[in-house]
């Protein structure tokens, strides 16, 4: 499952509903829920997160929050079509990986660090 937070743009919400995938929108099933509660659900379904808030960062290193992978999302709005593009990529390949993941996605990187 693809756990997709309020801040994310509709249109990368939409695009991956298009390709299929199983999604849960914070914005429209619990709007106003605490990122705390949003990686503790995540955790639970052991769910990818797609974020563009920074503060997922301190909860999963600083607080240790594991058993789900977090893909925050940095990007201008003249480049959602490359983040889109590249969201589309690093989902496809997390199926293909065995441990949980922090992935920023810029319009010039990718970047993938364990946790």
């Amino acid at each position: 499952m693809i756990i997709i937070d309020e801040n994310v743009d509709q249109s990368i919400t939409n695009q991956l509903t298009d390709a299929g995938y199983e999604l849960y929108s914070v914005r429209e099933k619990s709007p106003g829920i605490t990122d705390k509660k949003i990686i503790q659900f995540a955790s639970a379904q052991q769910a990818i997160l797609v974020t563009e808030d920074k503060d997922f960062g301190e909860l999963v290193f600083s607080h240790n929050i594991k058993g789900c992978t977090v893909i925050l999302l940095r990007y201008g709005k003249p480049d959602i079509k490359i983040i889109k593009k590249n969201l589309l990529l690093v989902i496809e390949k997390h199926d293909q990986l065995k441990d949980n993941h922090f992935i920023t996605i810029t319009s010039k990187k990718i970047r993938v660090r364990r946790i």
